[in-house]
């Protein structure tokens, strides 16, 4: 009816058309800010730290630690979609664990963005020595006091193998090696194990190895990004990568 006010435009809120100039610039500018988020870049280095895909042993619920295994059709699967997703972050560099579990992984991402990959024994899985191959329950009931003192977050050598700053001391320079190399503002991804990723957050945030257990489990496929901020390494995303999904593996 005449004599009633137009409804009020994007932009304007005096109920008056927007000009056209405005309005391309708007719709530009919304268009160059959804690219910057898709694009991920950001100001300083990155690092992508991204679980291998689904075994057999995961889904057994056993302890694989430095065991070579396979990923199931699932886990394939699960890393093909994983590194269509990563790809939008337009990473620099990418290193993996020398095991089939995470090759086969780091395989895919470097299938989409045509990087090389860079195995490195340093990255594999906390071994774990006689709790490898167990389930959950066969530890527990085979050896329940190292079991209780890990659940508390005390140094236990699982099975008699290696304790966790063991593993920080082992993975990280490999990691700090490789952001070296990165351009300015560069992503790194490191493609490993749900326990070793744990060891290498808690580090790089100067954590005490006590807390590095209140870093929740990465479910498969999965991924935490650290940046790199003016007070050093901040934590930017946790088990990121899907809706929350069940964690299976040897930190449950």
């Amino acid at each position: 009816m005449e004599g009633l006010p137009r409804a009020a435009r994007p932009g304007r809120g005096d109920g008056h058309p927007e000009p056209p100039r405005e309005r391309r610039h708007r719709r530009r500018g919304q268009r160059d800010l959804r690219g910057r988020e898709l694009s991920g870049k950001a100001r300083g280095p990155r690092i992508v730290f991204w679980r291998h895909g689904q075994t057999s042993w995961n889904l057994e619920s056993r302890f694989q630690g430095s065991t070579d295994i396979e990923l199931t059709d699932q886990g394939i699967f699960q890393a093909q979609r994983a590194a269509k997703l990563l790809s939008g972050l337009r990473p620099d560099l990418l290193i993996s664990s020398d095991l089939k579990r995470a090759r086969r992984t780091a395989a895919e991402l470097a299938k989409v963005t045509g990087l090389e990959v860079d195995h490195h024994e340093g990255l594999r899985e906390t071994y774990a020595g006689d709790w490898q191959g167990l389930t959950n329950a066969e530890i527990r009931a085979r050896f329940p006091e190292q079991y209780d003192a890990w659940a508390l977050g005390e140094p236990v050598r699982r099975g008699g193998g290696e304790l966790s700053t063991e593993v920080a001391d082992r993975s990280v320079p490999v990691v700090l090696a490789a952001v070296e190399k990165l351009p300015e503002d560069g992503t790194l991804v490191v493609v490993s194990h749900g326990g070793t990723i744990r060891t290498m957050l808690g580090r790089l945030l100067d954590l005490e190895p006590v807390q590095w257990e209140r870093f929740g489990g990465l479910s498969n496929c999965c991924w935490s990004v650290l940046g790199q901020g003016a007070r050093g390494w901040r934590l930017l995303e946790h088990n990121a990568g899907t809706l929350p999904q069940p964690v299976i593996g040897d930190e449950t």
